[in-house]
């Protein structure tokens, strides 16, 4: 096991706006817009959020014309999420 990167992994979900991002885009792939609209946030701190779970390999993005369509890649994230919500 390489204990940085599960450490790296567990930190990017580590906070609760991008717990409640990934959550959501368990669910539905969607763009920034969506998500700035679903979490009340400005577009620059849900950018950074998403920024954080890509670079972690937690998410990947689809260029969909102008947009960029994101969703939760990495199925340990899966795991995790689902054994929170017990």
């Amino acid at each position: 096991m390489d204990y940085n990167k599960e450490s790296d992994m567990l930190k990017a979900l580590g906070h609760p706006v991008r717990l409640k991002m990934v959550e959501g885009l368990m669910k539905n792939q969607c763009n920034v817009s969506k998500i700035v609209k679903i979490l009340k946030l400005p577009q620059s701190t849900v950018s950074q959020h998403l920024g954080i779970l890509k670079r972690r390999g937690i998410l990947s993005g689809r260029k969909e014309g102008v947009e960029t369509c994101y969703n939760v890649v990495d199925k340990r994230v899966v795991k995790i999420l689902s054994i929170l919500k017990k």
